[in-house]
């Protein structure tokens, strides 16, 4: 996954951030208009949310064993 990140942040550096800020800006208003704006916003905070809680937390392996330990069987998935 992290090469993955790696490759895509590649191929915007090169690109213009004009045309950047105009896919994110195409994606945010077909948002708005598909789903409407509480529904976007809540999507876009839950987006945020999962993405502090994932780079903070479940950034080491052992940390995820852990919370797997302690919500199944010890060793479950070792």
């Amino acid at each position: 996954m992290k090469r993955f990140w790696q490759q895509l942040s590649e191929h915007f550096k090169d690109r213009h951030p004009g045309v950047t800020g105009a896919v994110i800006g195409l994606l945010l208003a077909l948002s708005l208009v598909i789903f409407g704006f509480f529904q976007t916003l809540f999507i876009l905070l839950m987006t945020g949310l999962g993405y502090f809680l994932g780079s903070r937390y479940f950034s080491d392996r052992e940390t995820i064993r852990g919370w797997l330990d302690k919500l199944l069987p010890p060793g479950k998935f070792r």
